[in-house]
């Protein structure tokens, strides 16, 4: 399992996401431009110390990063307001890519349609989205638990 994130706006979500990456030992994707200059310091508040051991790659661009995933042969999963499918009812594999969008505008319509499957975390009516880095944690947790993949 691993996490992306594209070109996301907050330094304190990207932080407390590669924390929860550390932790759970899943590598994590910064795919820029980021909306704030990307540093330790940027990140440390959130992040913690676990921010700096977390097995981060950093690409330069969406294209960069489809090329990294398609040779790879990984499955792209992105969550989504607008998503087909509950969470719940998705069935995760090991190798997959779990795509976030940025805080303020999501993915545009190229890197939605690069999408093998399109999920939404299911809420109460009349809400719209959790933040980023809760929707992270939620989405990680149910694809490791489905997998098999917790630490030990």
């Amino acid at each position: 399992m691993e996490i992306a994130l594209f070109q996301p706006d907050i330094a304190g979500n990207v932080g407390t996401i590669l924390r929860t990456a550390a932790c759970f030992g899943v590598p994590a994707h910064i795919i820029e431009p980021c909306g704030f200059p990307f540093s330790d310091g940027a990140l440390k508040r959130a992040g913690m110390d676990y921010a700096v051991r977390a097995n981060v790659t950093r690409h330069a661009d969406w294209g960069s990063f489809y090329d990294w995933r398609a040779g790879a042969g990984l499955r792209l999963v992105l969550l989504t307001t607008a998503g087909a499918t509950p969470l719940p009812d998705l069935a995760f594999a090991p190798g997959d890519v779990l795509l976030l969008g940025a805080e303020s505008s999501g993915v545009p319509p190229h890197v939605h349609a690069a999408a093998a499957a399109r999920v939404a975390i299911p809420m109460q009516t009349g809400f719209r989205s959790l933040n980023v880095a809760v929707a992270a944690g939620i989405a990680l947790a149910e694809a490791l638990r489905q997998t098999k993949g917790f630490p030990a």
